[in-house]
C-alpha cells in the first residue's frame, strides 16, 4: 500500500504533472515526472513528499484486471521513491497492454520510464 502522505488525489496535481512535467513512454505505460514541484496545498517551506498517481482506464481492462494493475504499480512506485527528487508529482498511466503483463515486465518498464526521466538513460 502506498502511503498517504504519498497520494496524489487532486485533479490539479494530476493535471500539473502531465502538462509540466516530462513524459517517457513504454510499451506498457506512460510515466509523468514533474520534478521538485511546490505543494500550494502544505503548510510551512519544508520540502513535501514524493506523490504518485495512476491512471488505469477501460483500455486496460475489466474492473478486476483494472485493479490488479493499480495495485502492481503502486508496489512498484513504492518501493522506488526514495530514487524521486523530494516533492517530485509522478502520473503512471498504464497502456492496455499491460492488462496482460507480469509484474515483471510491469518492473522492467517502470524502471526504465524512470531511468530515462531521471537522465540516466539514452533514448
Amino acid at each position: 500500500m502506498l502511503p498517504t502522505e504519498n497520494r496524489l488525489r487532486r485533479r490539479e496535481d494530476f493535471a500539473t504533472a502531465v502538462r509540466r512535467g516530462r513524459r517517457a513512454g513504454r510499451p506498457l505505460l506512460v510515466v509523468h515526472l514533474n520534478s521538485g514541484a511546490t505543494d500550494p496545498h502544505a503548510p510551512g517551506e519544508s520540502a513535501s513528499p514524493v506523490r504518485a498517481g495512476f491512471v488505469v482506464s477501460k483500455s486496460v481492462g475489466g474492473a478486476v484486471v483494472r485493479n490488479r494493475v493499480k495495485r502492481r504499480l503502486r508496489h512498484l512506485i513504492r518501493d522506488r521513491l526514495s530514487a524521486l527528487p523530494p516533492g517530485s508529482l509522478v502520473v503512471v498511466r498504464a497502456l492496455p497492454g499491460s492488462g496482460d503483463a507480469d509484474h515483471a515486465l510491469l518492473a522492467r518498464d517502470l524502471d526504465a520510464a524512470l531511468r530515462r526521466l531521471l537522465g540516466g538513460g539514452a533514448r
